[in-house]
């Protein structure tokens, strides 16, 4: 198999074990299959945009030029702390952009990825965002009719919760389980205090308890986890090869070291595997 194109971030579709697919322009790489399979990666040169196609000679924000990482409201500083958004100021980027992105349905929810974990997501991105972290098992706690309202309970509980992943953990091997039942109902006791000054400002309707939902579980294909965990980069390594031994996150796992596909978004790359 050779394909030429630039990169982006996997495709997943939730089976057991996770599908994996790299888009490589309009072609797709049906990475899954090629577990056990020494595959090669060589970066061309060149870096474009993914949102305006311009050539850039670095990628920001895992695939934008500078103007763009700039000027998008998918960049802006509040996509990272939505408790912060200030679209009520009329200082959006993009007004429009925030209506169909940030003013929908957001759910706040628990995650096991590297350990237990709050975070937000749209509910056009269940159960993809809890694929792209590399969580076994991830529960809805909270709906919310917005992002805003979704940060805002995120927050509250980044008092006792971690909000981050430690992806070197993550790749490591597969966490000890966490009943994320019973650490929602710990939390919901632990933080009602918060929610009811939330609901008290925004309304009773604006952060609904969501008390009997079920966990997801996600298993990854991966043949082996890296004792220790070696980042690869196009920038230093333009050609990177490898046995490929797993798929976690938007990670592959090399026998060489692990390649975040979605960090290279925009890379011109070209494909082989044998």
């Amino acid at each position: 198999m050779k394909l030429t194109g630039h990169l982006r971030k996997m495709i997943t579709e939730h089976t057991a074990p996770v599908r994996y697919q790299i888009p490589v322009d309009d072609q797709l790489i049906p990475i899954s299959d090629l577990i056990g399979k020494k595959i090669t990666f060589k970066h061309l040169g060149e870096i474009h945009c993914i949102a305006c196609g311009k050539k850039t000679n670095k990628s920001f924000n895992q695939g934008y030029c500078f103007p763009c990482m700039r000027s998008l409201a998918e960049c802006d500083s509040c996509m990272i702390s939505p408790e912060k958004c200030h679209f009520s100021e009329g200082t959006c980027r993009d007004e429009a952009w925030g209506n169909e992105h940030c003013f929908i349905d957001h759910y706040v929810y628990l995650a096991n990825s590297s350990g237990l974990k709050v975070g937000i997501t749209r509910e056009t991105n269940v159960p993809y965002r809890w694929m792209d972290q590399g969580a076994t098992a991830a529960l809805p706690i909270y709906k919310t009719k917005n992002r805003l309202l979704s940060g805002l309970v995120e927050h509250c509980f980044k008092k006792q919760v971690n909000d981050k992943t430690s992806w070197q953990r993550m790749l490591k091997g597969i966490p000890d389980d966490i009943d994320l039942q019973q650490r929602r109902d710990e939390l919901f006791v632990d933080f009602e205090k918060d929610i009811a000054a939330i609901k008290q400002q925004y309304g009773d309707d604006a952060v609904i308890e969501l008390k009997d939902q079920q966990p997801l579980q996600f298993d990854f294909p991966v043949k082996h986890y890296p004792e220790k965990v070696k980042s690869l980069n196009f920038d230093k390594t333009p050609e990177i090869t490898g046995v490929l031994q797993g798929i976690k996150a938007q990670y592959l796992i090399l026998d060489s070291g692990v390649l975040n596909i979605r960090k290279f978004a925009g890379y011109l790359v070209e494909f082989t595997a044998n």
